[in-house]
This record gives C-alpha cells, structure tokens and sequence, in this order.
C-alpha cells in the first residue's frame, strides 16, 4: 500500500463518522504521524510504499477511528498555537476556540496602552483547570517575561502539562488543587491575570454531542451540573475579589449559551467591566472581566 492509497483508505473506513473534510484532515494527521513526512513530502512520495510495520500501525489506527476514537489520542499529539503537544485520555484536547482566547489574551498585551503591566509584561498570570498546559504554555512562550502558575485537580493531567512544557521549555509552577475548594485556593498567589477554559458543558448537552467527544474525552474537565452550571465562573470571580491585583484582568472561555448569565455573575460579584467577545463562528464564546470601567 501506497502513502497516496493509505490516504484513501483511511477517508474511506471513516466516511460514516466524519465527513469528506474532516475524513481528509484526520487522515493527514494520522499519516504524518505514521510516515514522519510533513503534508509536501507525502505529497511527492504519494506512490512510495509504506513499511510492513507502517501498514500494521495504520491498521490499528483504522480500527481504533471507527470506536469513535479521537485521532490526538491515537497519535498522542495535538497542535495549539503553533506548538505540538502530548495529549492522551487525561486531558482534553486543544480546540481552536482555546487558541482564539490566548490569541485575544496576547493582541491585547501587544496593544500597550490598553494593558496595565506595562511593556514588559512582568506581570504574573493564573491558567485554572490548565489541562494540557495549552493556554499557559503558550502564554509564557510569548511574554517569557510574565511569571506563569497553573493549577489543575487531576494529577495525569498536571504530569502531561508538566511533560509539555518541560518538553517546549516553559518555565511554569504547576500546583495540583481542587479549585472549587476555598480552602485549597489559599495556596495560590496573588496575580494580575486569570486564564481559564473551565469546564462549563451542561450534562443535558452530553447526548447532542458527539461519541468522539463523550466516550473518549475526560468528563469532569467538560461538565457541569445542570442546576450550577456558572459554578466555576462563580470560584473564579471569588477568587479574582481577593487575588486579582487591583488593576487585574480575566479572560475565560464560555458555553455560547450562557454568555448574559455569565455577565450578570460578574456584574453581582462586582465587576465593573465584562465583554463577551464572539468567536470566528460567531458565536459568544470568550469573556474578559476587570473590578474596574475602562
């Protein structure tokens, strides 16, 4: 089997699951991984073989893809803001909304007489429920002068974050704890910006979503209780009343439906300023809050 046939395979065991698109993308992803070729070499070698043990890797691939399975999974790669990561059961993988949020986080810190820290950025920053370490790994990459913490309540997920940014050379402190704990929050120090894309699913949403997602991806970094679902957008307001600097800021990522509950949280905790900034697909999907009115 050719590298160009194996494309086709792949697209063609999977085209009851994912679309052509997202059949063709997955089938990339999985070919790069197996052949080590970046997309252009893999073009130019369309008619070049594939080992024994190649077409027994990919076999097994296939297989896995028809579960359901999530691609990153069966890689253990993920791609966030220019960066490959190590992703596995544990956490969940980086999605393109997440990128928009660190994207706007950075726009704004580029714009520097909109940021209060200055043009150095030698502010300290909190990434809450940092999963794979994404968000907080690619903010220290980009204002390497920023000192960066990041918390998480599950331990495989903080050994991959840690294992990320070891591997990216991010100097972050990770600090394993339940932030939903009051008591627990103690520990963390006092900051300047709050980043989190916490979980904020509604478990009524899980059987609209679909099995790649539901059967694969770590439940409690998605979901939330259907009577408390602003619960860890309420811990982070809190927690921003007494450990957000006086001229701090908060970006979050949201549930596209809660947009105007999450800023009426913010607005009764005493917020004075909360946008809710949509996403490429137009949807409300990020908000950034300050104690204070521009």
């Amino acid at each position: 089997m050719t590298i160009g046939e194996s494309r086709k395979e792949i697209v063609r065991h999977i085209h009851s699951i994912y679309d052509e698109v997202e059949g063709t993308n997955i089938a990339e992803l999985l070919l790069e991984h197996i052949t080590r070729l970046q997309r252009i070499e893999r073009v130019v070698k369309k008619d070049q073989p594939l080992a024994a043990e190649q077409v027994q890797l990919l076999n097994a691939a296939i297989e896995r893809l028809q579960n359901h399975e999530p691609v990153q999974y069966i890689t253990n790669e993920a791609w966030f803001a220019g960066m490959k990561l190590y992703v596995d059961r544990s956490v969940l993988i980086p999605r393109p909304e997440t990128e928009e949020l660190v994207e706007w986080i950075l726009k704004e810190f580029r714009m520097l007489r909109r940021s209060p820290f200055g043009q150095n950025v030698r502010c300290k920053i909190l990434d809450v429920g940092t999963g794979s370490g994404c968000i907080a790994i690619a903010l220290k990459k980009n204002l390497p002068a920023a000192e960066v913490w990041a918390c998480d309540v599950s331990d495989e997920a903080l050994n991959i974050a840690r294992m990320n940014a070891d591997a990216l050379q991010a100097a972050i402190d990770f600090v394993p704890l339940d932030f939903l704990n009051k008591e627990q929050r103690k520990q963390l120090p006092q900051v300047d910006v709050i980043v989190s894309n916490p979980p904020y699913v509604p478990q009524k949403d899980k059987t609209e979503m679909r099995k790649n997602v539901v059967d694969f991806e770590p439940s409690a970094a998605l979901f939330v209780p259907d009577n408390d679902p602003l619960i860890f957008y309420s811990a982070i307001a809190d927690f921003g009343k007494g450990k957000l600097s006086s001229k701090g800021v908060i970006y979050v990522e949201i549930h596209e439906g809660l947009g105007a509950q999450i800023r009426k949280l913010f607005q009764e905790k005493g917020y004075g300023f909360i946008e809710i900034k949509k996403d490429l697909q137009g949807k409300d999907r990020m908000a950034k809050v300050m104690s204070y009115e521009l």
